[in-house]
């Protein structure tokens, strides 16, 4: 016995599993003791207080049908990435805990902070409150930790795809934040975290509020009620989507939305409770200014992410300033105008196909949303873009055969991917894709001046102006104004190219 790793427990799980853990602690939390098994590929997790009949049978269905419901889908094996689901629920001393799987290598700091980690994070989780603000980001994190505006977008997907997936099941995170969120900017990857607390509407009830930052204004306004009064709001699947929206807003814009200048209160604890709930109001609201961020006050480390006229929201491009004004607009105070998770999915996935890379190669962002309504520009360090660009508009066909635009964009890059989500309107790059669906189809390559769209796997590709197919290995230059049929499936789609000088 290594007197080091501590004594190994062999433990039977309530569903039958054989299961061990390392009786030596690892990691302690608000309500549980965490323990390794012995190689690591695992945790049990152990609550320090007693739970009653109620909160085993929320475990149990948690671990067993929840869980199968959702992994067993058509696609389940993708959950294993994006959740920290709980696979089994044990007893061991008295004590009641859940068996999850052990948190991914691109979710633990490699660089860690600035000046050689001297914050001690490296090798601790990448908790996303690390990023969620400038000031974290630039204070304290090592350059390599830090990530691009491209992955952050990625990670947005990643967590309204999760909360998607939830919803759908009827389910509600209850605490969804950055503190129950792991993610890693260097690759764009995120995972949610602490699922044992999940609510299931009308049958199992919420342990906890939320974390401060994340909570919907009716929970912040109702907290003093009793937690049986019929007017007390407890987390559900619309506060989860008044969460997800603050993450997407503070992962892309490092600032929060409801934290602004306006002093509702002398009294910090009375303003803290109004501006977060009865009186919350958005700090780049179109009408009501007072609540604006007063850069003159922001620190050094804060700008310029806190100067909202230098970054407005509006950066984000023309599918997620909509939904922002949903969230923190029309749905602040009344959760049923909120955006779905899905809404939010839709939306992020369109954005990036906007993405144009900064041609400044010390831009820290390195991605921004192409706007080509105006001379473009990148928002985060200003360079302009130069040159000719090309910007793929889409069709697809719904009846009669007549091709309708589609809301949906495809900037153009050196080695920029075209894929089956693409050319198939009724597609969507979601977890229920065929591995053989998640291959690119062609790529475009700037060459002599001229743009090149490169077929590798579209049989059906046809140049409608020349009348002519191109195959499988050809390629075709991208031109002002030509039309190119992608595929002759019902849901197929035409492009039209569309070149932007700038």
């Amino acid at each position: 016995m290594n007197d080091t790793m501590g004594q190994v427990i062999r433990l039977t799980t309530l569903e039958g599993q054989r299961v061990e853990l390392v009786d030596k602690m690892i990691g302690s939390g608000a309500m549980k003791d965490v323990y390794f098994s012995p190689d690591r590929s695992y945790v049990v997790a152990l609550f320090r207080d007693p739970q009653d009949a109620q909160a085993r049978e929320r475990l149990m269905m948690i671990a067993g049908s929840y869980r199968d419901g959702i992994f067993g889908q058509v696609g389940g094996d993708y959950w294993n990435e994006v959740f920290c689901w709980p696979t089994g629920v044990v007893e061991h001393e008295g004590k009641v805990g859940v068996v999850v799987p052990a948190y991914r290598k691109p979710f633990f700091f490699e660089f860690g902070s600035k000046n050689d980690d001297m914050l001690g994070i490296r090798g601790r989780e990448k908790e996303g409150k690390w990023f969620a603000s400038a000031h974290n980001q630039s204070r304290f994190l090592d350059q390599r930790e830090r990530g691009n505006w491209l992955n952050y977008l990625r990670i947005g997907i990643r967590l309204a795809r999760a909360a998607r997936r939830l919803h759908a099941a009827g389910l509600a995170h209850s605490d969804l934040s950055y503190k129950n969120a792991l993610i890693d900017p260097r690759t764009g990857d995120a995972c949610l975290i602490d699922l044992d607390g999940l609510v299931v509407p009308g049958k199992f009830p919420p342990d906890v509020v939320g974390t401060p930052d994340f909570i919907a204004p009716e929970v912040v306004m109702t907290s003093h009620l009793d937690r049986h009064d019929p007017g007390r709001h407890l987390p559900s699947i619309a506060t989860d989507r008044h969460a997800l929206a603050v993450l997407i807003y503070m992962y892309l814009l490092y600032r929060h939305p409801l934290r602004g200048d306006k002093v509702h209160d002398p009294d910090p604890q009375r303003d803290e409770a109004l501006a977060m709930g009865e009186r919350a109001l958005f700090i780049e609201h179109p009408l009501d200014l007072s609540n604006r961020i007063r850069a003159d006050l922001a620190r050094d480390s804060e700008l310029p992410w806190k100067d909202t006229r230098k970054i407005p929201y509006r950066v984000t491009g023309p599918y997620l300033t909509p939904l922002f004004d949903r969230a923190f607009i029309d749905g602040l105070h009344q959760p049923g105008a909120r955006p779905t998770a899905d809404d939010w999915e839709h939306a992020l996935v369109k954005t990036a196909d906007l993405l144009q890379p900064c041609v400044n190669p010390t831009c820290d962002q390195g991605w921004y949303v192409f706007d080509n309504t105006y001379s473009p520009a990148c928002p985060f360090c200003g360079t302009p873009f130069v040159g000719k660009l090309p910007v793929l508009n889409f069709y697809s066909s719904r009846r009669g055969g007549q091709f309708t635009l589609d809301d949906h964009r495809l900037m153009v890059y050196t080695d920029q991917s075209l894929f089956r989500w693409h050319v198939r309107r009724n597609l969507s790059p979601n977890e229920r894709l065929s591995a053989e669906d998640r291959r690119r189809v062609g790529y475009f390559v700037l060459h002599n001046q001229v743009w090149w769209f490169v077929n590798e796997r579209l049989p059906d590709l046809f140049d409608l102006d020349r009348n002519s197919a191109i195959p499988i290995g050809g390629r075709v230059a991208l031109k002002d104004g030509i039309r190119l049929l992608f595929s002759r499936e019902p849901d197929g789609r035409l492009a039209i190219v569309q070149m932007v000088d700038a």
